[in-house]
């Protein structure tokens, strides 16, 4: 079990290129950012953590794109994973986010995964055009084509959402790029990231996830999947004996948040926050 940053970015936080080397010299292995390309001021979707159409924080209508400050990120960092927590790969084109992708993950040496989520925001969806009721069929093909994409010398793909006829595509990323899914533990979730994904990010405020990795685990050895599947969990302090359980019952990496509104801010947080976690640098 290693441990990482997620940064909620904003145009009122500290930039990608000044955060990212403080995450890595303080000896985190990862590095996520969100994504939302806007939010409609009159909405109905519900947010998963207030049950209505309030937000819990104004930086969702103030969030940079996650590729370019992951690409600001790679240029100044060496070893940290770069990383989403989550992208809203439907709201692209696949073709041009797969190039996106690719790219990121050429000019970082190969340290791109991405963590993708089905979208709370229907209205937001519904800008691009995301039929609510397919999202989770949506992002299935976007993550097939771009993988076809990734992996093939000729690729081509034909879907309900995605259609394109034999093609050539590079850069190749240069090792697998891992998807993990962040959504709410649920069995319907989990036979979807059994089938289509690498594994799980849990969502805020679920920390008792003992069930729901057995639940995984169990489903993901049903549908003849190797392995076990990755468990990223989101954390809000370190406490010993939950990262001890977590890491015992199957946890690959714990991930916290951080105040970003300056460099020493964000620096002494890390180094405390390292210093906890027992991170060696």
């Amino acid at each position: 079990m290693d441990f990482g940053i997620v940064q909620f970015t904003s145009d009122r936080g500290l930039r990608a290129h000044h955060l990212a080397p403080l995450i890595e010299e303080a000896g985190f292995a990862a590095y996520y950012v969100p994504e939302h390309s806007h939010i409609p001021t009159k909405r109905e979707a519900a947010h998963p953590r207030t049950g209505d159409a309030s937000l819990p924080d104004e930086r969702y209508t103030r969030t940079l794109d996650p590729w370019t400050s992951l690409a600001a990120a790679a240029a100044v960092t060496s070893t940290i994973e770069l990383s989403t927590a989550v992208a809203l790969p439907v709201q692209s084109d696949p073709l041009t986010l797969a190039k996106t992708v690719a790219t990121l993950d050429h000019l970082s040496d190969g340290r791109i995964s991405l963590g993708v989520g089905f979208g709370w925001n229907l209205d937001e969806l519904a800008d691009h055009h995301v039929p609510a009721g397919r999202r989770r069929t949506m992002l299935r093909e976007y993550l097939e084509a771009m993988r076809a994409l990734w992996t093939q010398e000729e690729a081509e793909y034909h879907g309900e959402f995605v259609d394109f006829g034999p093609s050539w595509a590079w850069p190749k990323p240069s090792r697998t790029i891992d998807v993990n899914v962040g959504a709410a533990g649920t069995e319907k979730n989990f036979r979807w990231i059994a089938r289509s994904a690498d594994g799980w990010i849990t969502t805020p405020g679920e920390t008792d996830i003992d069930d729901s990795v057995a639940l995984l685990n169990r489903i993901w050895a049903d549908a003849g999947r190797d392995g076990a599947p990755q468990i990223v969990a989101l954390d809000m302090k370190p406490d010993a004996d939950r990262l001890a359980h977590w890491q015992e019952i199957g946890v690959t990496r714990v991930l916290y948040g951080l105040p970003d509104k300056d460099v020493e801010t964000a620096r002494a947080y890390l180094e405390r926050l390292a210093g906890k976690l027992g991170l060696a640098r």
